[in-house]
């Protein structure tokens, strides 16, 4: 890779990290978006899924953890211990932009980046809620009781990444309509 074309990678990413970052934190004031302990329904998977689909798994991870690096300690973090900061911001963005960076040669690349990558990052926040945020799992939750933090962390960590899972699905769908956009997502204008 020459060097303006890294260059242009990294502003790249350091673009849609902090791009993402605005969207998590401006949607994070929408009451209706917020869950407790910090789970926010945002649009920030869109510009991560849209840098890692356009340049593939390696930089896509090392992209979703600089992005976990900024949300944790930019934004307002909600963590434990050591294993809760590790497992919902680092592992968890981390898998998304590898998840999302393996779909870089399919097919409608960036929906399918937000599914396969969305499910990672659920996955290791899903581990996390069982095993640490489960202890503080409440009584009640969307209005059931919670007896269970196998489920608790299903309805959780569903409702929040499965809500940005779905934005992003929808922004894509929307996104790939507009050609420009479409060929900037396919990556044609790397070649």
């Amino acid at each position: 890779m020459k060097l303006n074309k890294k260059t242009k990678m990294i502003v790249e990413g350091a673009m849609m990290i902090a791009l993402a970052w605005a969207l998590d934190t401006v949607m994070g004031f929408i009451p209706f978006l917020n869950l407790p302990n910090g789970g926010t329904v945002s649009l920030k998977l869109v510009p991560i899924v849209f840098f890692c689909v356009r340049y593939g798994c390696g930089w896509g991870a090392l992209m979703g953890f600089v992005f976990g690096l900024a949300d944790y300690f930019l934004g307002f973090p909600k963590a434990i211990d050591w294993t809760s900061i590790l497992f919902d911001y680092f592992i968890s963005f981390t898998l998304l932009g590898f998840g999302a960076g393996l779909m870089k040669k399919v097919k409608l690349s960036a929906v399918w980046g937000s599914i396969v990558g969305g499910f990672l990052m659920f996955l290791s926040n899903y581990i996390v809620g069982v095993y640490i945020w489960g202890e503080y799992m409440p009584d009640m939750f969307f209005g059931m009781t919670m007896t269970s933090p196998w489920f608790y962390s299903l309805l959780y960590n569903g409702a929040w990444a499965g809500g940005c899972i779905v934005f992003a699905v929808v922004a894509f769908v929307l996104l790939y309509q507009i050609k420009p956009v479409a060929k900037l997502l396919n990556g044609e204008d790397l070649k």
